[in-house]
């Protein structure tokens, strides 16, 4: 057993911790900044198509590739894009005449399998107001379509990210979420490509999925919050039980347009929310009579939060309840999803902690996944970097963080609680310092 004291050993724990912030506080979602769908309605009039899309012209018009961030300050070119989010409506129209031809080249339209060009833009621009706030603008072109054609298929360029497409004027209309880069299936023009309860199910699992991994990243450390008070079965599932049915609810209400209330009310007291559950954390080894409670009324909250993302491109009419309930369980696997990782992660210094006799074994794995985080922070492979929308190093330093003080609890496994002391302590100060970064920057910066 080691000889040495505990006490400088607990400090590196805590020092590592801090570590563990400064790299998560990068991945700060600023709702300011964010980068969000694009909603298109498509209408025939006549022999042409007339789109009308509500965008962020001004990411686009610096070049921000929207496959590769999910924050525009988080872009190589984030300062073109604060200067062109301060011009005025007139000198951005101007900008805008410029980068057209350019927009329209990847903007791809076929009808019956003809490609057809996308021509005269119109522009509507907001006033500047806030320019910490995401400025909407509205953008009208059309598509001459050739004689007798029958259907459509639209799309653009990856770089511009998701497209929300919306039929109008027709008898059950498509209405599709077009992932960056992708073309739609057929639309007939005529109408009635409308999808079933079951198509639109299915097609929203992965949008609720992708709002918690990798977009979600307040909702992940709130689940992570709750899974470092305790790693055993019974109180995680009574937590994330309540936090699920609680969320489900304000959801539900939200969508359906019974709760209104405004994001930067709800976007400061979510970041409290993973506050509160990490420093509880510190203190409470076990579940709290009053943290069930908490927990649920917390996660009311994150229900508001989840329908914010929802209103960013609304839900199918025709579908509205199986979109809802598609959206829910996505939401649901991702939390579970981060959940088994690091419960993967903390595994076997669990079993060490609880008594088992495989320190050795531990020790080396510790070390193999140490190695892999480190090989991938310093690779920074682009392939995984898109997949997750962010860079790789972001997402694998904190793991480093945690392999690292998971092999510290193994070799202080004589020490009482040492998985508490030294992971699940260390994890919720890091986590309860990046919840009050957030707070402070949702209510003042």
């Amino acid at each position: 057993m080691p000889s040495f004291s505990v006490s400088p050993k607990l400090f590196f724990a805590r020092l590592l911790s801090s570590a563990v912030l400064i790299w998560i506080t990068s991945l700060s979602p600023v709702s300011a900044h964010e980068v969000l769908p694009s909603i298109a309605d498509m209408t025939q009039e006549g022999d042409s198509l007339t789109f009308d899309v509500r965008l962020n012209l001004e990411s686009f018009i610096a070049g921000i590739d929207q496959t590769e961030v999910i924050d525009t300050n988080a872009a190589p070119q984030a300062e073109t894009y604060d200067a062109l989010r301060a011009l005025n409506a007139a000198d951005l129209k101007a900008r805008f005449a410029e980068f057209w031809p350019q927009m329209a080249s990847k903007v791809m339209v076929l009808a019956d399998g003809v490609v057809v060009i996308a021509e005269n833009p119109t522009l509507s621009v907001d006033p500047i107001g806030d320019t910490e706030v995401v400025r909407a603008s509205n953008l009208s072109f059309t598509a001459v379509l050739p004689a007798g054609a029958q259907s459509v298929q639209v799309g653009w360029a990856p770089e511009f990210g998701v497209l929300v497409l919306r039929q109008m004027g027709v008898d059950a209309p498509y209405d599709g979420y077009l992932e960056a880069g992708a073309m739609s299936d057929p639309i007939a023009l005529a109408g009635g490509d409308q999808a079933s309860g079951w198509q639109t199910f299915v097609r929203y699992i992965p949008i609720g999925l992708d709002h918690i991994v990798p977009k979600g990243l307040d909702h992940i450390l709130f689940v992570l919050g709750l899974f470092f008070l305790s790693a055993r079965m019974r109180p995680l599932l009574t937590q994330v039980s309540l936090f699920t049915l609680a969320h489900t609810i304000t959801l539900a209400l939200a969508a359906l347009g019974y709760v209104v209330v405004p994001g930067s009310f709800v976007e400061p007291l979510i970041a409290a929310s993973i506050v509160y559950v990490a420093v509880e954390n510190i203190f409470m080894k076990n579940l709290s009579p009053w943290r069930p409670f908490v927990v649920f009324g917390f996660g009311l909250l994150h229900g508001l939060g989840f329908a914010s993302v929802l209103a960013e491109f609304g839900l199918p009419k025709s579908a509205f309840v199986p979109a809802l309930i598609g959206f829910n369980i996505g939401v649901e696997i991702g939390q579970l999803a981060v959940i088994a990782v690091m419960f993967l992660c903390v595994w076997q210094v669990l079993r060490v902690d609880r008594g088992s006799n495989e320190a050795f074994q531990g020790k080396v794995l510790y070390v193999v996944l140490g190695v892999a985080a480190a090989a991938l922070i310093w690779l920074n492979p682009s392939v995984t970097s898109t997949a997750i929308e962010n860079p790789t190093w972001l997402f694998a330093a904190p793991l480093l963080a945690i392999f690292l003080l998971c092999f510290g609890s193994i070799q202080l496994r004589d020490q009482v609680d040492a998985y508490r002391k030294i992971v699940a302590v260390p994890a919720s100060v890091a986590i309860a310092f990046v919840g009050a970064y957030w707070f402070i920057e949702r209510v003042f910066l």
